[in-house]
């Protein structure tokens, strides 16, 4: 068992702390939060040890899990990784795109292991169709969220649409050739809601539209390629497969045919696949322990989070 300590111990904080401490991979030795009144309280409330300082906590631990606001972020990962230690850092991995790539400098001099917490790459809807897809041209994505005031000190590009732009980068197999984007400060700021197209190489075109001012949470993302419709509905973990194949020469009375103005005729089937139940959060942190033991790449890489930081500036500079 990899002994984990845990940087941050507010809303998200807590959840990684309960998660590694029932986890059978990690031996959760305790947490730092710079709120000394609350690192008392969640201490006396959940029984996990409190450190008084960062340097006594990763001193402790192999695998450091940072979970604070995203300007420590950079400070917290130089120190666990001077000190040789893996380290999860959650979404967007740090404040600047400069940062990332010094942080992803220091991992590889030192030979460690990080990952970053993009938790939708483990959300079960996606991964239950994320063989299947395969060369998306256009993509739509829409992650909409009533208003919380915890998150409104970062652009809602690095909130929420920093999901859904992994997502797109981890299928899209190419290269972004431009990036264009319009937001709206409302009750922030910064922009509360944002629409962004970004184009690739290839010519895949995804549309993106994020929103923390909504009367209803919604995160759906639609993949349209050759012959294949995908949907992933994030939120409600639930996915459609809408295929299309060429028409048999003796259709069923059932089939559903579609005949286009060359004659040619093709038959819609649907391919909706068995989804399995899991906690994401929990995945995410007990794959990051394989990668550690096995000596093998983390499923989100911090060369991942880079990119998706760096694709997330271009559109924050478009405002």
């Amino acid at each position: 068992m990899l002994k984990a300590g845990v940087l941050g111990a507010g809303h998200l904080g807590k959840i990684h702390l309960r998660l590694l401490n029932q986890s059978e991979k990690y031996d959760l030795i305790g947490f730092y939060d710079a709120d000394e009144t609350n690192a008392k309280k969640v201490e006396e409330e959940f029984g996990y040890t409190y450190f008084n300082s960062i340097e006594a906590l990763i001193d402790a631990v192999d695998m450091v899990d940072i979970v604070t606001p995203t300007l420590s972020h950079y400070d917290c990962a130089k120190k666990a990784i001077a000190k040789g230690k893996h380290i999860f850092i959650e979404k967007p991995i740090t404040n600047t795109v400069e940062e990332a790539e010094h942080i992803r400098e220091l991992l590889a001099e030192h030979d460690i292991r990080g990952q970053v917490g993009h938790v939708e790459r483990f959300n079960p809807a996606f991964i239950a169709v994320r063989d299947q897809i395969n060369n998306p041209m256009f993509i739509e994505t829409h992650r909409l969220a009533e208003f919380n005031p915890r998150g409104t000190d970062v652009p809602v590009v690095l909130d929420l649409m920093i999901h859904d732009i992994d997502i797109i980068l981890s299928v899209v197999k190419s290269k972004v050739k431009n990036v264009s984007a319009s937001g709206v400060s409302v009750i922030s700021d910064t922009p509360d809601i944002a629409n962004a197209r970004i184009e690739f190489e290839n010519g895949c075109v995804a549309n993106l539209t994020a929103s923390r001012i909504s009367l209803k949470n919604m995160r759906k993302t639609r993949f349209f390629q050759k012959d294949a419709y995908i949907s992933v509905d994030f939120l409600e973990k639930k996915c459609e497969v809408v295929k299309m194949k060429d028409a048999p020469e003796q259709p069923g009375d059932f089939d559903m045919i579609l005949q286009n103005a060359e004659g040619i005729k093709k038959q819609i089937y649907f391919d909706n696949p068995e989804i399995a139940n899991n906690n994401a959060i929990l995945d995410e942190l007990e794959t990051f322990a394989d990668a550690i033991n096995n000596n093998t790449s983390p499923i989100v890489t911090l060369h991942d989070g880079t990119e998706a930081l760096r694709v997330a500036t271009m559109i924050i500079n478009q405002f």
